[in-house]
């Protein structure tokens, strides 16, 4: 059996976790310990937890770590769920024996970059504080990553893309987390009009910022159609066929402003657009029923050839005439393209009323 010993100081913390500190050199850490990289599988299926490597980040404190003066005082924190024992040797220090018999078992949670470019520096003999914590299982492990990264300069979409994965959330993040598994399954669900379209960390290539649309699926959930529509029987997947639908009508409306841009040149797949035309969403789901794209597009047609997408200038009333691109994701410039377009809607949909009135 393979395996590596170290004296460590335990802390005196949560009685359902045993949490330690010891120093090691990069190769050690990397002998128990792996870096998992979060991605998805085939069927959209998320795993691992780390962000991609930055690679002028690793370069800068490499460069760093070549110097004679060169200390990282800061912890980098490993978990493992097996493969640890410890021994209490007492006044609060132990003995750690990791088991290296079939590979690192150790996930590291927190400190990625500071571990590779130590470990691609000359200095090899340089040990840093490891901080290792023993969780009881894989969701617990997720949960702490989640909250031990929350608190630091991690991507918020990263931490937002885990969320679904993760149980005993403090409630402003459990709020956040039925929105993020929607955002998940409208980006890799082959059913979805915005299959590979969103930007995530483990969707790069995709266009449409995910907090765009998690805003749009947020309102409608605490405040909108989805809020009732989701307490339904199969309520989630009927709100996820709610705005898959929509923007199949929003890209069948508009689909040179839609297809092949980028939110510098089509404000349509831009943060304001995307925000501005959920609330069109939210008209016509609850004042037109619109439920299918087809009924969808029937409401978006009021808004065919009064719109500067991609080009033109958007007339806001009272003399606010503004060039296509001078709409930004503000909230000020996201409230006023809402009322905008909302607006045409709106009145679209009274004069079909009063036309079916007539009609009758």
């Amino acid at each position: 059996m393979t395996i590596l010993t170290f004296l460590a100081a335990r802390a005196r913390q949560s009685a359902e976790h045993d949490v330690l500190t010891f120093a090691a050199t990069a190769g050690q850490v990397l002998q128990f310990a792996e870096i998992d990289r979060v991605g998805r599988d085939e069927a959209g299926a998320l795993s691992g937890f780390q962000r991609p490597q930055i690679a002028g980040h690793i370069r800068e404190i490499r460069d760093y770590l070549e110097t004679e003066t060169a200390i990282l005082p800061n912890a980098i924190v490993v978990a493992f769920i097996e493969g640890v024992t410890l021994e209490d040797l007492g006044d609060g220090i132990c003995r750690v024996t990791i088991d290296l018999t079939h590979g690192p078992k150790g996930l590291v949670v927190d400190g990625q970059q500071r571990l590779t470019a130590l470990s691609l520096s000359s200095r090899q003999d340089f040990q840093l504080f490891v901080s290792l914590m023993i969780c009881r299982d894989e969701a617990e492990l997720r949960r702490q990553f989640v909250l031990v990264n929350n608190t630091r300069p991690l991507p918020k979409s990263l931490i937002y893309e885990l969320l679904p994965s993760v149980d005993g959330l403090p409630d402003r993040m459990q709020s956040r987390a039925l929105a993020a598994d929607l955002t998940a399954r409208l980006n890799f669900n082959q059913a979805s009009s915005l299959k590979g379209q969103i930007y995530q960390h483990t969707n790069p290539s995709g266009v449409i910022k995910d907090t765009a649309i998690q805003k749009v699926l947020m309102n409608s959930l605490s405040d909108g159609v989805m809020r009732l529509l989701v307490t339904e029987t199969n309520g989630s997947k009927k709100c996820f066929d709610l705005i898959s639908e929509f923007f199949k009508a929003v890209q069948t409306i508009f689909p040179e402003d839609w297809w092949g841009h980028k939110p510098a040149s089509s404000r349509l797949v831009h943060g304001a657009g995307i925000q501005a035309m959920g609330f069109v969403m939210e008209t016509l789901a609850t004042l037109d029923n619109a439920r299918t794209w087809s009924e969808f597009a029937n409401g978006l047609a009021a808004l065919e050839g009064r719109t500067a997408w991609t080009s033109g200038s958007w007339d806001f009333g009272n003399g606010d005439v503004r060039h296509w691109r001078a709409v930004n994701v503000t909230s000020s410039d996201v409230a006023l393209l809402t009322k905008h377009v909302e607006g045409i809607v709106r009145r679209d949909l009274r004069a079909r009323r009063a036309s079916a009135v007539a009609a009758a």
